[in-house]
């Protein structure tokens, strides 16, 4: 797998226990493990290929630990990442402070770098509304101010899991085409037209 040859390079961010790992697990491997997870040491990798309009795309996802003391560690594994799904746990609003944190990080270091924010334990208010701590208007105006896009997803039941990361996947489709399109436009036709005389004897 690690020979593999990966499109887009997504980090996984935010502060410990609000289900990175848990959301990485729901939706490379359909399953959701009971039990405390123990935590991620460093950084473990994982790549999906997916499909995306008829083509396929491979998701290389860097599941970041996201305990304080390996920060430093972190930086390392986002660094080149075209996309960031940065978490927090809804019924917990000290992780939502944390997103900012790492959104700011991402903003200083990584200025390419797509943003998704991600809500996650949405199972958790099936039985008691009340648990919620992160206002979802507010997680969405912050969202918009940061031009990132707001997931609220639950890796026990799969809400909204799948769809995080084919919008990931979709958009870099998407920006890539542009990308393309923009650089054709830009090309000399002169230039072409040798280069392509002199590579076919």
């Amino acid at each position: 797998m690690s020979g593999q040859r990966v499109d887009v390079k997504v980090v996984m961010l935010g502060k410990e226990f609000v289900g990175k790992t848990s959301l990485v697990e729901r939706y490379v491997h359909h399953r959701f493990l009971l039990g405390p997870y123990q935590n991620t040491i460093g950084a473990a990798f994982v790549a999906k290929a997916i499909s995306v309009g008829g083509r396929v795309v491979t998701l290389g996802i860097w599941d970041t630990a996201g305990s304080e003391r390996y920060e430093a560690m972190s930086r390392i594994y986002y660094r080149g990442a075209k996309a960031a799904i940065v978490c927090y746990d809804i019924t917990d609003s000290g992780s939502f402070q944390r997103v900012k944190f790492w959104v700011k990080e991402l903003q200083n270091c990584e200025q390419n770098c797509r943003i998704y924010l991600c809500g996650t334990k949405c199972d958790l208010l099936e039985s008691d509304r009340s648990k919620r701590q992160v206002d979802f208007h507010d997680a969405q105006d912050y969202a918009e101010e940061i031009k990132g896009q707001l997931f609220e997803t639950s890796s026990k039941t799969g809400q909204s899991v799948d769809e995080l990361f084919q919008k990931v996947a979709e958009d870099y489709v998407q920006i890539t085409a542009f990308q393309v399109m923009t650089e054709e436009k830009g090309i000399d036709l002169n230039q072409k037209r040798e280069n392509y005389s002199c590579c076919h004897h």
